[in-house]
């Protein structure tokens, strides 16, 4: 194929936290303690191909309509026409059904990788419309805490998906996120499936003052209003249900310094935010010890809440 376009590009997609307790699909931030790392070859067919998958996760769907990180590459094909197809090698970094994007992750980074494999090369945009096609795969549904987060790094509200409006938030530098991952998983669709179909118009009122308060608090870098506004009361009574051992771990965490938290998009993860990387450890600690109690091993990740978003790599050729 001699177009001028690369054979191959690697790109890899941080994790997120997805809902960040209180902006249930609207709100996310990118956590890039974790990453998965996707390689996309170009292959003469136009078709999509299912390569390699190692690392954390290695049983994932080999049909690619059935593969968060080749449905979107089918979905390309198709729109463009294309006279040429991929072949795609995925490399987890990210565990499944952790509460973490680890769907949304491998879908980011294929769109990502597949950026610069075509002409004219996909906008922003269409990286994101393919990426959420392919996270859907695995969700059941479009929503944006997940791959708008990954592919922005950051802090990032999503006000609309059509037509697409994005609203970056800036935080304090010092923020840093805690997650608790326990050994154990919730699907997406199984932690969708606990929730009702209507909820209390006073449950409503105060989760949107306590997502309008967070936003307010991260821009004026108030800690004291960040802490009071990190308080899901709309999903997190539904869902906690499914962690044992989560309000001993929430209670643990703020005891140790944090300044609040809640369950990282469906679970089984638990996050937590706090003022500096030292008072992460801790709490990081006082989670890790609080679900040993309920004999649940926990890998502790910290990072700043300002992670970055999604990039593109030299290729790694063992990957």
């Amino acid at each position: 194929m001699n177009d001028g376009l690369p054979s191959e590009a690697t790109a890899l997609s941080p994790g997120s936290i997805g809902n960040v307790g209180v902006g249930y699909d609207v709100l996310g931030a990118a956590f890039d303690a974790v990453q998965d790392r996707v390689r996309v070859e170009r292959i003469v067919a136009p078709t999509v191909e299912v390569g390699t998958i190692t690392g954390t996760v290695t049983e994932l769907p080999r049909q690619p309509k059935a593969n968060t990180a080749t449905k979107g590459l089918l979905d390309l094909v198709a729109d463009r026409h294309l006279t040429h197809g991929f072949r795609v090698h995925i490399h987890k970094g990210i565990p499944l059904s952790s509460g973490v994007g680890g769907s949304a992750a491998s879908a980011v980074a294929a769109m990502k990788a597949a950026q610069v494999l075509v002409d004219p090369p996909l906008s922003d945009d269409e990286v994101l419309h393919y990426a959420l096609q392919g996270e859907a795969v695995a969700s059941g549904a479009l929503h944006g805490d997940n791959v708008v987060p990954m592919l922005h790094g950051g802090l990032v509200l999503t006000r609309s998906l059509d037509p697409l409006d994005v609203v970056p938030i800036t935080v304090p530098d010092d923020l840093y996120t805690v997650l608790a991952h326990p050994n154990m998983q919730i699907s997406t669709r199984s932690a969708r499936a606990v929730l009702p179909q209507a909820f209390p118009v006073g449950a409503i009122v105060q989760q949107t003052g306590n997502l309008a308060a967070l936003i307010a608090g991260c821009f004026q870098q108030d800690y004291e209003l960040i802490s009071r506004s990190l308080h899901d009361v709309l999903i997190e009574p539904y869902r906690s249900r499914l962690i044992p051992g989560f309000d001993d771990v929430m209670a643990a965490a703020r005891e140790a310094g944090a300044l609040g938290g809640s369950i990282s998009g469906a679970g089984p993860s638990v996050f937590a935010w706090c003022e500096n990387e030292a008072i992460a450890t801790r709490v990081g600690e006082a989670m890790s010890e609080a679900f040993a109690t309920v004999e649940l091993d926990a890998d502790i990740w910290t990072a700043p809440v300002n992670s970055s978003g999604a990039k593109r790599v030299e290729t790694d050729e063992s990957s």
